[in-house]
């Protein structure tokens, strides 16, 4: 259920963009936020928080600093930012910063200088330099006060247990976990001088909490920089002594040698989590730090599991020395600290919706989800993968972070790949209205036995079969692509059509068409090439490990024959990700000497 803080929040928005406090009222009860005895809020209770608040009173500056807030909250915990997105937080920063300006020149002993840094104050002496990374008591209080009016009920939770020496979150996909804690870490680093560590899957994913705490610096007017970025403030006795921020991929010998709080992201989906965490736990071996693991669910099989549920301390203990631990939702959705010292927090999609969390639209995750998908994803459900195709730590284990391991390939290039030959499979939607697409493109093998390196992956939904083919010529003319292979099952075909005209530009197009052998020789490919470690994916990649997983063994309708489901019907899970992995596989043989046998018909 919302809070009212939260419904009391929102009416103020309201009210400050021209609203009547009748019609706030209305909207708050056609929005479902309603009173802690789950009744709509009447319009005397909204009279009583504009008169109490004072409301009326506020200056227009503070006004704009809340609109901005909110248009900054939103796009940061975007799913998939664009550059345009990008470049509004950025600008939004600047905004912020502008009107900290306005406010200071508003003061008694404000000058031009305040509006214009350039001009400065004439009347002053020499000033000295500014110091690089360094927040004022006044920029400390103003962040910390963006921080904490911008918190969800479950943020809120996180926040009132971070004085805990160790807290494992299991979560909802995108509820804003990375932005939180990247949030928090920079205020623990300004108040009290803590080093703070970030570990993630790879580089790239541990940079996102870098450019979220860069994003913060700017509300307030500071810019940060450095790595490991070096921060000072004038909260501390001693200003001049500098917490240190480092941000690192889960390359463990990285990772060894440093100290403070650290961060461990999406620790579920790490290979070699056991070692791993050996040298993260020994990075918060003095009692002054605090370590934080938080993820969405993997599977059963994960090495982190039994941390979860506390087999792994049970284990060589004697019995009298054994805890038992309740990691169910009903034990966990308030956060709870269990026998073993650990606070231990779950939140689930629907617990982020009823703490003050409107970015989804629950009904159309739904659809666009089969049930276990959903559960997995937005329902802090694990995985078991015993009945899978693929082996979720054989997936793990192709892992690389890419940003780091591969100096030849730069995605933001013009050509990523330069003139070198890539691959590419595509898996189109089933239809108009149901299953997502994917395109996926990969630099073949080098040599005979080489790795299979996977750079980019698109998943697309709601594109009819123009727009799905003219989306692969444009990511494609990036690239000397020498091979697509394209399902031309349904919809798949009229893309197939468009890709195989002569004009399109497109090269090496094939026409793949599914049947009971073919489907197993893919599958039977995709497992040879992976357990050989002969694939490699981007550490962060959750999403082509999921859709790999969600392969299964099945009979086929007439129980006679086995083939291989990820059910392909609306409403159902699809593993789009994988098939097209698998589409890009085939375009080597079998067995290295003959091309596997199925409908293929290849357009030069």
């Amino acid at each position: 259920m919302p809070r009212v803080l939260d419904a009391r929040r929102r009416a103020r928005s309201l009210f400050w963009l021209g609203w009547g406090i009748t019609e706030i009222a209305e909207e708050l009860e056609q929005l479902g936020i309603v009173n802690d005895k789950g009744k709509p809020h009447p319009r005397a209770t909204i009279e009583a928080w504009k008169q109490r608040d004072q409301w009326d009173s506020v200056d227009f500056l503070r006004r704009m600093e809340d609109c901005l807030e909110v248009r900054w909250q939103r796009l940061v915990l975007k799913d998939q930012k664009t550059g345009a997105d990008y470049k509004e937080i950025d600008l939004l920063g600047r905004q912020v910063a502008q009107l900290a300006r306005v406010r200071r020149f508003n003061e008694p002993d404000g000058h031009e200088g305040d509006l214009n840094e350039k001009v400065g104050n004439r009347n002053a002496g020499p000033r000295k330099k500014p110091k690089k990374n360094h927040f004022t008591a006044e920029q400390a209080a103003e962040l910390k006060r963006i921080f904490e009016a911008g918190l969800y009920g479950y943020q809120e939770s996180w926040y009132a247990s971070s004085s805990l020496r160790t807290r494992m979150i299991l979560k909802s996909r995108q509820i804003g976990a990375t932005y939180y804690f990247a949030f928090e870490a920079l205020i623990d680093a300004i108040e009290t001088g803590r080093n703070q560590i970030f570990l993630s899957a790879s580089k790239a994913q541990a940079y996102q909490f870098k450019s979220y705490i860069i994003s913060f610096a700017k509300l307030v007017g500071v810019t940060l920089s450095g790595d490991p970025m070096m921060i000072t403030s004038e909260l501390r006795p001693d200003e001049e002594a500098a917490a240190e921020l480092h941000f690192l991929g889960t390359n463990f010998r990285t990772a060894q040698g440093r100290h403070g709080n650290f961060y461990f992201d999406e620790f579920f989906w790490v290979h070699n989590f056991e070692e791993l965490n050996k040298v993260a736990s020994g990075m918060a071996t003095h009692k002054k730090w605090r370590k934080t693991y938080f993820s969405t669910p993997s599977t059963v099989a994960h090495p982190a599991y039994p941390y979860w549920t506390g087999e792994r301390r049970n284990r060589r203990r004697k019995k009298e020395d054994r805890v038992e631990l309740d990691v169910s939702h009903d034990a966990l959705k308030d956060g709870a600290i269990g026998p073993d010292k650990i606070w231990r927090h779950i939140v689930t999609v629907l617990d982020a919706e009823a703490q003050g969390c409107d970015l989804f639209d629950i009904d159309e995750l739904r659809d666009e989800y089969a049930d276990d998908e959903f559960a997995n994803l937005f329902l802090c459900n694990f995985v078991d993968d015993s009945l899978s195709a693929f082996k979720f730590n054989d997936l793990t284990a192709c892992g690389v972070d890419a940003m780091v391991d591969w100096a030849d390939v730069d995605l933001e290039a013009a050509r990523p790949y330069g003139d070198r030959e890539v691959w590419a499979g595509y898996d189109p939607q089933e239809s108009e209205d149901g299953d997502n697409a994917a395109l996926v493109i990969a630099a073949p093998p080098l040599n005979e036995g080489g790795t299979f390196r996977l750079l980019e992956k698109h998943q697309l939904r709601g594109l009819d079969y123009e727009q799905q083919a003219a989306f692969i010529k444009a990511t494609l003319s990036r690239y000397n692509c020498t091979y697509v292979g394209v399902d031309a099952s349904g919809i798949g075909s009229a893309v197939y059509q468009l890709l195989a005209k002569p004009d399109s530009g497109v090269r090496g197009v094939v026409r793949l068409e599914y049947s009971l052998e073919f489907k197993a020789q893919m599958i039977m490919k995709a497992q040879n090439v992976i357990r050989r470690g002969r694939m490699a994916f981007d550490l962060g990649w959750n999403d082509l490990i999921s859709a790999f997983i969600s392969i299964k063994k099945t009979l086929t309708t007439s129980g006679r024959n086995v083939t291989f489901k990820a059910g392909r019907a609306v409403g159902e899970g699809h593993a789009d990700l994988a098939w097209a992995v698998m589409h890009i596989l085939m375009n080597e043989p079998l067995d290295g000497k003959e091309r596997p046998k199925g409908s293929m018909e290849v357009i030069e």
